[in-house]
């Protein structure tokens, strides 16, 4: 009877130590059984990070992303193909489909197996353009590993990540990584939903090996025009990433040794297997991804009352559904982020911050939201401001979208009243009434002076003569 026990428990514990914030299902799209152990480094990590991983090949009739209309994966991996196509299971519409639904897909491309087209068809719906030749290669005549591509450099070696300021970088690493025959893409300029994660470097161009003198007259792109990982978030917060060097992920370029073409540069370990760590939980939803937890807005007596801690707050009416116009309020919204393994106190990249809009139609504030505690697992942002003049139905709206982070849009409707007959202040209170309210009194004064007057500055009689 313990064995059972024993086994549900450890079953009970795998289940919990799945590191994703969206699910642990990950199933990986490989045409070639043999090919798993070229990855197996990699796939041990992801196992040791609890994802439950199933192996299907593109030709598997029993293959399909769906389970009674609803994604019956978390994530998908999808490595390169020899065939033309990824099979009916795996077209571009369920591909979409599969990223609407919620769930997330990280794509592995190859220089040394052409591209199907069904992916070209699926990224240029995303605004990722790949070349025409379907075996053209990234190359770079300087910084490429001149261990192992000594003489075609399609061995491009990169420094780690740098990203824009004011993006959280999570692909950070020490050290060069390797990404032998990547194919490039070059991302449009349309969508906001894509952003880079690796671009080539400045020397980099895209030429086909089997017509290289046309490809060089003529690249498909150069330089930083190149992308050798890309990254897509759509609006539901799923993430769709594409790494141009399926190669990279293979254990060979695990720590192998790799030197640039430099006078003087020593030889060094690849560090492969920490980008490949950091690139797959961005993906897969262990990294950049927040929650949002209380919420809380009322009239702002406790700075008037000296109110600090929670109880007393709770003796507020909490969350009120109407106002008055011009009332002081107090709002404050909690923020969380998923970090490998737990969730921790959420801080914007420097130079970035957390806006609250109180808007009708259009805002009628705009504040920034500022750090006022923090909790073990999340930091509190709060504000006070004073309501327009202005009734109506009203919302507070936080909308916080950057790219590497999952979206947040919180909106908290409201009414906003006018006063009632007896909350309108006194005329004596105001100050610009006094000259009106002394105006009224000068009047009634001089109209009881002149009635006073006039009563006792009645013309004497006339006096008769009498006999």
């Amino acid at each position: 009877m313990r064995l059972p026990l024993l086994g549900l428990l450890l079953g009970l514990l795998s289940f919990v130590s799945a590191l994703s914030a969206s699910g642990s299902k990950l199933l990986v799209v490989i045409e070639d059984e043999a090919d798993k152990g070229k990855y197996s480094q990699f796939w041990t990590d992801l196992e040791n990070r609890g994802f439950q991983i199933t192996y299907r090949s593109p030709k598997d009739a029993s293959l399909s992303l769906f389970l009674h209309g609803e994604p019956a994966y978390s994530h998908l991996l999808l490595l390169p193909v020899r065939a033309k196509g990824l099979g009916p299971a795996l077209t571009p519409n369920l591909l979409v489909d599969f990223v609407n639904g919620g769930s997330n897909i990280l794509l592995a491309l190859s220089g040394e197996q052409s591209v199907p087209s069904a992916i070209s068809s699926l990224l240029l719906e995303l605004d990722i353009n790949l070349p025409a030749d379907r075996t053209s290669l990234v190359v770079d005549h300087f910084n490429y590993d001149s261990k192992s591509a000594a003489e075609k450099h399609e061995v491009v070696l990169l420094p780690s990540p740098v990203l824009k300021q004011g993006v959280k970088n999570y692909f950070s690493v020490d050290g060069l990584i390797a990404f032998p025959r990547a194919v490039g893409q070059v991302l449009g300029n349309a969508s906001p939903l894509l952003a880079s994660v690796v671009k080539a470097p400045s020397t980099a161009y895209v030429y086909n090996p089997k017509e290289e003198g046309e490809s060089v007259e003529d690249p498909f792109a150069t330089g930083s025009q190149i992308n050798i990982v890309s990254a897509f978030q759509a609006r539901n917060s799923a993430r769709f990433t594409v790494l141009g060097s399926a190669e990279a992920l293979e254990d060979k370029w695990f720590g192998a040794s790799v030197q640039l073409p430099v006078p003087g540069s020593k030889a060094e370990k690849s560090s492969n297997k920490a980008f490949a760590q950091k690139l797959s939980a961005w993906t897969f939803k262990e990294l950049g991804v927040l929650n949002v937890g209380q919420i809380q807005h009322y009239l702002n007596e406790g700075s008037q009352k000296g109110i600090s801690n929670t109880s007393e707050v709770a003796s507020i009416d909490v969350n009120p559904e109407i106002y008055c116009i011009k009332n002081d309020v107090h709002y404050s919204i909690e923020l969380s982020e998923w970090e490998i393994d737990h969730w921790a106190p959420f801080s914007p990249p420097e130079g970035d911050s957390l806006q609250l809009e109180f808007s009708m139609l259009s805002p009628f504030h705009r504040l920034n939201l500022q750090p006022k505690a923090q909790t073990a697992n999340s930091t509190i942002y709060t504000t006070e401001f004073k309501l327009p003049d202005q009734h109506g139905i009203f919302n507070f709206f936080v909308e916080y979208r950057r790219p590497f982070l999952t979206n947040v849009e919180e909106k908290r409707t409201v009414t906003v009243r006018h006063f009632a007959h007896d909350e309108w202040p006194r005329s004596f209170v105001i100050s610009g009434a006094w000259p009106w309210i002394s105006g009224i009194w000068v009047t009634v004064g001089g109209w009881i002076v002149f009635v006073a007057l006039w009563l006792y500055s009645k013309p004497a009689e006339p006096k008769v003569k009498t006999r």
